[in-house]
């Protein structure tokens, strides 16, 4: 059974900087695309960052683009999200999310195409 488990949420002023995890078990760490997600209240999710594991081609929204950096350790099984110059914008639940459905219209930061999901980390930013 795949989990997906994030940390490293919190606290933030503006300007600040945090560094999530997502430890990723049940699933031998094959090629295939996983990204983060956030979701502020009373918004759709939406992706932030996505990665194909087994080239490291890394994908960013623009909003956090030269901001946030997504990494992989594949001997920890390990998804990383760097986010440096944080904003208040900036707040909302993290998920990660490992895709498992394919279709026509795939692309890395469409969330149905992510079938296992994390609980989520929250990451609230204060100007």
């Amino acid at each position: 059974q795949v989990q997906l488990v994030e940390s490293g949420g919190g606290s933030v002023q503006s300007g600040g900087s945090l560094r999530l995890s997502c430890v990723r078990s049940g699933t031998a760490y094959s090629n295939n695309y996983m990204g983060w997600f956030r979701q502020a209240p009373g918004k759709q999710r939406e992706g932030v960052a996505a990665i194909n594991t087994g080239t490291g081609s890394t994908f960013y929204t623009d909003s956090v683009k030269g901001r946030f950096t997504l990494s992989q350790d594949k001997g920890k099984n390990t998804l990383y999200l760097q986010m440096n110059s944080l904003k208040p914008e900036d707040t909302a639940k993290y998920y990660c999310a490992l895709r498992s459905i394919s279709g026509t219209f795939w692309h890395y930061f469409s969330p149905e195409y992510y079938g296992y999901w994390g609980q989520g980390t929250q990451v609230t930013v204060s100007s």
